[in-house]
């Protein structure tokens, strides 16, 4: 999202935590629901799509619009999100169903961060997308945009059903519902970074040839937190590839200090 789109999405998440202020979990579910439903009927309706965004006409029209459509169909806690979303000035259409699916997974992430169950919603999101990244067959159905939709969710519950947070089953079966052009593994790895950055804190991918103690990890993030000013939360993986030490990625940075990593250093040092 460029900046007016951004800007949408801020003032748009305002609104959100007003519709979940007081909630019960039931009702924030129920919210959260009703805004993929929104998103999900304007990534069909190319039209519809169109008019609510147009930024060319009037807020206050496209809010009438989008109430007299939908006023029936939502409850008093969607409504006024999705009003203000139709308000807000987005940079394309897409961009706000993109911003309506942003806002829903907030929602489930607000839900999950007010019973403390965040740091296991991140964790089973994060895990997930690595079982299924590296299962070839699974990820090509679940991310098949063509696919039966029941036959996915029956696939997602046996799964993973009774085995991880209610806030994640319901997450993981909205992605395979509408992949909208992104690998699942892709999506849930966009769904752990939300959830991370839900509780302020940025994330290290690090790849070890061997599993880490809890002795070695926290010390690791307390040596990562000083070089970034700012609390970061690790993701871990074990990698035989990496042959000794450490890769660590947050963001587009790399911090590599494998074997591997130091070999292909000296190599490109003796090629030039």
């Amino acid at each position: 999202m460029n900046a007016a789109s951004r800007e949408a999405l801020a003032a748009t998440e305002l609104q959100l935590l007003q519709a979940t202020d007081g909630a019960q979990a039931a009702e924030i579910t129920g919210l959260a629901d009703e805004l993929f439903g929104v998103a999900a009927l304007l990534g069909r309706e190319s039209t519809l799509r169109r008019a609510l965004a147009d930024a060319s006409t009037d807020p206050r029209s496209r809010e009438d619009l989008a109430r007299g459509l939908l006023a029936d169909k939502l409850g008093a806690r969607a409504l006024p999100v999705v009003a203000e979303a139709v308000r807000a000035r987005w940079s394309s259409p897409k961009d706000l169903v993109d911003g309506l699916e942003r806002l829903a997974r907030t929602a489930l992430l607000v839900q999950a961060e007010r019973a403390g169950r965040l740091d296991a919603v991140e964790d089973e999101l994060f895990r997930l997308g690595r079982i299924i990244g590296s299962q070839v067959d699974l990820e090509r159905l679940l991310s098949d945009p063509t696919g039966d939709e029941a036959g996915k969710y029956a696939v997602v519950d046996q799964l993973i059903e009774g085995k991880v947070e209610p806030v994640t089953l319901n997450l993981v079966r909205q992605l395979v519902a509408r992949p909208r052009g992104r690998r699942v593994s892709e999506g849930l790895e966009e769904l752990a970074e939300l959830s991370a950055k839900r509780r302020e804190r940025s994330v290290a991918h690090v790849r070890s040839a061997i599993p880490l103690s809890d002795e070695q990890q926290q010390r690791l993030s307390r040596t990562l937190q000083r070089i970034y000013s700012r609390p970061i939360a690790l993701h871990l993986e074990v990698d035989s590839a990496v042959e000794g030490g450490l890769l660590i990625r947050i963001g587009d940075e790399v911090i590599d200090g494998s074997i591997t990593g130091r070999l292909q250093s000296l190599r490109r040092d003796l090629a030039d």
